[in-house]
């Protein structure tokens, strides 16, 4: 049963409506907290209680921990067509002291568009960003609508990683010479750390970190600070990997799926030199979003992970020291999950983009 309230935007602490979800660790309270959005894309959590929200069409909201739904501006210049337009946000740890919000979205180059990274300060009011700058954007440009990926990480040492999809062309994501499918990993100003792996080879981009990927849309740390992604296969072939210094993830020589025509993808699902996923799915979910579960107020989930589906409307919860998906957990709500979040409190945050929402579980 639906409890729907007569107000609509109250502290963020309270709901729009609440109702209740059936999961294994018993009944949930699942509770509207920001309705009416369009094509939501990415969730970050402010120190003070608020939270900021992208829209694909180039949206940035600000809803205060009073309650109050705020148009942020960005002023810049998102591309928002096909899969691309504004994207993933992230507030870093230090943000009660540089009041700094950093912004992936794809932005508009020399023969089309492609992922990029923005930082800008958010302003006393919450209104605006101040001094935006673009601090990345992936080279050379790229034609096409697809594969942006654009999940931001913020590692323990204040590096950034920025996953970026093949863009729809597929033997780029091996060509260490381009941006396109890779993990990039950069300094909060834009430059290159010295330690990342391909610095100082020749013809080689020292952003990237890793590559190989189709197009990862999820991206966290676990409890020992190791990066992991979640990436979109073909027809089957979605992955699950813990990303390592330097390695090849094999897209497209080597793939569980088919692609879309049913055709085999490359040389099969193994190569030398090439990871091997975690976990994979067959057939595809379509995953975006993903974290890590700290165990604060659910303890049976601790160090779970936690995936949307895009394509069957449920968050999977994968457990075990070898992640395989345990639990789908599901509702009216988890109709096309974009992203799942933790939110400081230990609540799980998700963004529906069929029901133009975000969610909040709490135990029930």
């Amino acid at each position: 049963m639906r409890f729907v309230l007569a107000f609509v935007f109250v502290a963020a602490a309270l709901p729009v409506w609440s109702d209740q979800m059936a999961t294994s660790a018993g009944k949930v309270q699942v509770e509207a907290v920001m309705t009416g959005l369009d094509e939501p894309w990415g969730i970050g959590f402010l120190p003070d209680g608020g939270v900021l929200v992208t829209e694909r069409g180039g949206t940035l909201w600000h809803l205060s921990s009073a309650g109050q739904r705020t148009r942020v501006g960005t002023g810049l210049d998102v591309v928002a067509r096909g899969q691309g337009g504004l994207l993933d946000v992230m507030v870093p740890r230090d943000f009660a002291q540089s009041r700094e919000v950093f912004l992936s979205f794809s932005k508009r180059q020399r023969g089309g568009s492609g992922t990029a990274l923005a930082v800008g300060r958010l302003s006393v009011t919450g209104d605006r960003l101040q001094d935006v700058r673009v601090i990345f954007e992936m080279a050379p440009g790229s034609s096409g609508g697809r594969h942006f990926g654009s999940r931001l990480v913020e590692a323990r040492d204040g590096t950034l990683f920025l996953t970026i999809g093949d863009r729809g062309d597929r033997p780029s994501a091996q060509d260490l010479s381009r941006h396109n499918g890779s993990i990039i990993r950069i300094n909060r100003d834009g430059s290159v750390p010295a330690d990342n792996p391909f610095v100082g080879q020749a013809g080689v981009r020292p952003e990237i970190w890793s590559f190989g990927h189709r197009n990862p849309q999820g991206a966290t740390l676990d409890a020992d600070g190791r990066l992991w992604s979640v990436e979109h296969g073909a027809r089957g072939g979605d992955e699950v990997n813990r990303i390592k210094r330097g390695a090849n993830y094999g897209w497209p020589v080597i793939a569980y799926g088919r692609h879309y025509s049913g055709q085999k993808i490359g040389e099969g699902t193994a190569r030398p030199g090439m990871e091997q996923p975690e976990f994979y799915w067959d057939p595809s979910i379509a995953p975006s979003g993903m974290m890590v579960y700290s165990g604060k107020l659910w303890p049976d989930w601790r160090g779970d992970m936690f995936i949307g589906s895009l394509k069957f409307d449920y968050i999977s919860r994968l457990s075990g020291p070898n992640f395989k998906e345990v639990e789908r957990i599901e509702g009216d709500e988890t109709a096309r999950v974009r992203d799942v979040r933790e939110a400081p409190d230990g609540s799980i945050w998700f963004l529906s983009v069929n029901n133009d929402s975000l969610y909040r579980l709490t135990p029930g």
